[in-house]
């Protein structure tokens, strides 16, 4: 039997929402990365220097997410005629595959300032530290809410609590400094900092991948929609069946439905009732679905996909039908 699909939230942002608080993010990150650069060298300080380009990485990663959000409000043409909305899907992967990059860096640099500890002006880290804090805390402040409806959004508010943590971590580093010459305490809360990244990287790259995979929606089982369909009246069988998302939150199916004799005459009902049933239990808004008489099909096709012997064939003996 199908599962309750009711509880899954299938949110679309409202396409102007959260554009000025994108905005005031990438200021604000931009004249941190100066700060902490003229921080930097003002030190002697190279770690100051390194975490102004993990910032400066920061505000590239919230130009791609606001690029996106823009480009993906773009309507359906001749060339796109999917639309545009999986850009945000490449910015999430662009901004992931960035983290993980930046965390496999700074594990090198850290396992290197271990073993010769640079001379670090504490204050000035601290201090320093202490603004970029502010900066990533309200950077995650401003993509919070949006980040639960968004691929995109999510792998920017990510970034930029791991850049929170980050600088928390920098300040207790730069307090140990002044107080205990501890220099070592900085490369080894650097390495912490990048292992933590790395998590947070690889726990969520999987889902930008698994769309640009044309994989199924994660909480929706191919087998549930099956059985619902199967359990249509009127409906003998299906198969060739597609359920990919079209952009995150947009589930779409493509399915034969092998229509029993007595019942092609009923054709648009069953047609209606199945796009109604799938809709309101696996959220599933966009169907293309391809009726065929019992027998004229092939009785090997596959439950799941297309092959290239029956596809054609298959198409040949039906009626299609967008939602």
């Amino acid at each position: 039997m199908p599962h309750d699909h009711h509880g899954h939230s299938h949110v679309h942002l409202d396409p102007s929402s959260g554009d000025r608080r994108v905005a005031i993010a990438i200021w604000a990150n931009g004249l941190l990365t100066v700060a902490q650069i003229l921080g930097g060298i003002f030190a002697g300080s190279l770690a100051l220097i390194a975490d102004a380009l993990h910032n400066f990485s920061d505000m590239a990663a919230l130009v791609i997410a606001f690029a996106a959000r823009k480009i993906a409000r773009r309507p359906a043409d001749e060339r796109m005629t999917f639309g545009y909305g999986r850009i945000e899907t490449v910015a999430a992967l662009i901004n992931y595959t960035t983290l993980i990059v930046i965390g496999l860096y700074l594990i090198y640099e850290g396992a290197m300032r271990l073993f010769e500890p640079p001379e670090v002006q504490g204050w000035t880290v601290v201090i320093i530290a202490g603004l970029a804090l502010v900066v990533d805390a309200l950077t995650a402040a401003l993509t919070y809410s949006m980040q639960k409806g968004s691929q995109n959004i999510r792998a920017l508010f990510l970034h930029n609590l791991s850049d929170a943590l980050a600088s928390v971590a920098v300040i207790i580093g730069g307090t140990l400094i002044i107080l205990y010459d501890m220099r070592w305490v900085d490369p080894a809360i650097t390495i912490g900092i990048a292992l933590y990244i790395l998590y947070l990287a690889f726990a969520e790259i999987g889902g930008p991948i698994r769309t640009l995979m044309l994989g199924s929606p994660p909480d929706i089982d191919g087998r549930d929609v099956v059985a619902l369909l199967r359990q249509t009246d009127g409906v003998r069988d299906v198969h060739h069946v597609h359920l990919w998302q079209m952009e995150e939150n947009a589930p779409a199916l493509d399915a034969h439905a092998v229509i029993e004799d007595t019942a092609w005459d009923r054709l648009e009902q069953i047609k209606a009732e199945l796009k109604a049933r799938i809709g309101a239990e696996f959220g599933i808004n966009h169907s293309t679905l391809e009726f065929e008489r019992n027998g004229a099909c092939d009785a090997a096709a596959p439950l799941f996909g297309h092959d290239d012997a029956s596809g054609d064939d298959a198409h040949s003996h039906g009626q299609a039908d967008n939602a």
